[in-house]
């Protein structure tokens, strides 16, 4: 299994960005996004189940979507009204966890190698 990320860049605050992340091989239930700042831990984006609910970090919520198709084997994040503290470089990730586990890493088995997204002030 690979995921390929893309669609990172340089961009102003209160701007816009579209990130894409194709998987090969199968479908899996859980498809989402993590990010991780210099110096920081990575953390938790945004989540979608293969029934298509979606699970997003309070730091994004409403200002991020994601959103998967499941017969491409794809998951976007659309990021509107960036901020300064969105600068991270950002992982697809895709797996099979439980439910209760989304938010963490562990619910995920298989990562994109990341896309670097700047928002300058």
């Amino acid at each position: 299994v690979q995921l390929q990320a893309s669609g990172g860049g340089l961009v102003q605050a209160r701007g816009s960005l579209r990130l894409a992340c194709a998987a090969s091989g199968r479908t899996f239930n859980n498809m989402g996004w993590f990010r991780q700042a210099p110096g920081l831990e990575r953390e938790f984006v945004a989540a979608v189940r293969r029934s298509g609910h979606t699970y997003y970090a309070e730091s994004v919520k409403g200002r991020f979507t994601i959103s998967r198709d499941n017969r491409k084997n794809t998951v976007d994040l659309e990021m509107n009204n960036l901020k300064v503290e969105d600068t991270a470089v950002y992982y697809c990730a895709a797996g099979d966890g439980i439910l209760s586990e989304i938010r963490s890493a562990t619910a995920y088995r298989h990562w994109g190698q990341g896309t670097l997204v700047t928002v300058s002030s």
